[in-house]
């Protein structure tokens, strides 16, 4: 017989369900959809899609591609010539959508796993890879292309959004529709970390124009969102005074028409937005992860009728009218994109060791002086040997 205790509700103590299977979870959830996995378009009364069909066709083909160059990294991966890849499989819609809604002059900060907005953004795909294998840092100037280097500490770049949101809002470049904003891109289990947490109080107490996307693909590596989250995340955005939507992450439209209208509000001064891109994870976390050991292969084979990129193909065949050779067309460049990829990342010059001492800092302190002139001693002593 249970005790209780004063001035605690009895339901304090009743006991937690039992997890549920995303595929089961995704029955119940609601969230702004405007193309179906069937291909069909569909209303919402408070977003729209208003882009014509040659704008569909051209999401349809970045996420052809970024597919592509994310199958043709894993494979390398597994191949030996990449250390690691972090996969998109499955998320193309979030970012390919969120991506295209960014104007030039809006600032991203990614993770390490949005491969797709870098194609957005103009990044070469290239340069994504000598990351990942350990040939440089990031071959890309964040300037260029207003993308960030990849962060791999988890959440940090929240806070580093928020805080160049806030330069955005001094220098004068926020007030109308031709302002500046700053997208940061996060998963569901990052919303856990307290760097997340904070990002989002600075950002509401400061009205700074960032817009917080988070990519819920139900895992955080081998963690379930029930074991995050008791209420939808971005119910959460409520809390720190600022609104929330949660959109289908695999409707690349819907995903447009919601990440361009929380782009507006920040530009216009209206401050941060929470959007919630429900999607799944239908690879591995990162190549040195193994999904079958945490997770149900029906939950995969359910995402799999939820494929982003089939939906929007059933659109354009079905209700468009397009023919097939247009999607052969695009499935031959997606070809060339791999081999270039493949042929270019095999290329790599390996980097010198001594390379590094110089570019810890703008000037090299006599420390690293010394430090390096140890290594190239060091590193000579073994000239000669097999």
């Amino acid at each position: 017989m249970s005790e209780s205790v004063p001035g605690l509700a009895p339901e304090v103590f009743a006991p937690v369900e039992a997890p549920v299977s995303p595929s089961q979870a995704s029955e119940e959830v609601e969230f702004v959809q405007l193309l179906t996995p069937e291909g069909e378009r569909v209303e919402h009364p408070d977003y729209s899609f208003d882009l014509d069909y040659e704008a569909i066709k051209g999401f349809y083909r970045d996420m052809v591609m970024v597919r592509r160059i994310d199958t043709e990294a894993t494979a390398l991966q597994r191949q030996g010539e990449l250390g690691l890849w972090a996969s998109l499989l499955g998320q193309e819609a979030a970012q390919i959508g969120s991506g295209r809604a960014l104007n030039t002059n809006d600032m991203v900060f990614p993770t390490y796993r949005e491969h797709g907005v870098a194609w957005c953004k103009g990044v070469n795909p290239l340069n994504l890879l000598g990351l990942f294998r350990g040939v440089d840092q990031g071959a890309w100037d964040p300037r260029d292309n207003n993308f960030h280097l990849y962060t791999i500490v988890i959440g940090a770049q929240t806070l580093h959004a928020t805080g160049y949101a806030m330069g955005q809002q001094r220098d004068h470049a926020v007030g109308d529709e031709n302002g500046e904003a700053t997208i940061a891109y996060f998963g569901d289990g990052a919303s856990s970390q307290g760097d997340v947490n904070e990002a989002f109080i600075y950002a509401s107490v400061f009205n700074a124009p960032v817009v917080f996307f988070c990519q819920n693909n139900q895992w955080a590596i081998s963690e379930p969102i029930d074991r995050q989250t008791r209420i939808p995340l971005y119910q959460r955005a409520a809390g720190f005074g600022f609104p929330g939507v949660r959109v289908d992450g695999n409707d690349v439209l819907a995903t447009y028409a919601v990440t361009q209208q929380a782009l507006k509000r920040a530009r216009e001064g209206s401050g941060p937005t929470f959007v919630e891109a429900y999607t799944y994870r239908m690879g591995a976390h990162t190549t040195s992860d193994d999904p079958t050991k945490y997770r149900l292969s029906e939950d995969l084979e359910y995402w799999k009728l939820k494929d982003p990129i089939e939906r929007v193909k059933a659109y354009l065949a079905r209700s468009i009218g397009v023919e097939h050779e247009f999607f052969d067309e695009i499935e031959a460049e997606a070809d060339q994109v791999a081999a270039t990829l493949r042929a270019g990342c095999l290329a790599m010059p390996d980097p010198k060791m001594t390379d590094f001492f110089q570019h810890a800092y703008v000037e090299q302190t006599p420390q690293l002086v010394e430090q390096q002139a140890q290594y190239s001693a060091y590193a000579a002593s073994f000239e000669g040997e097999q």
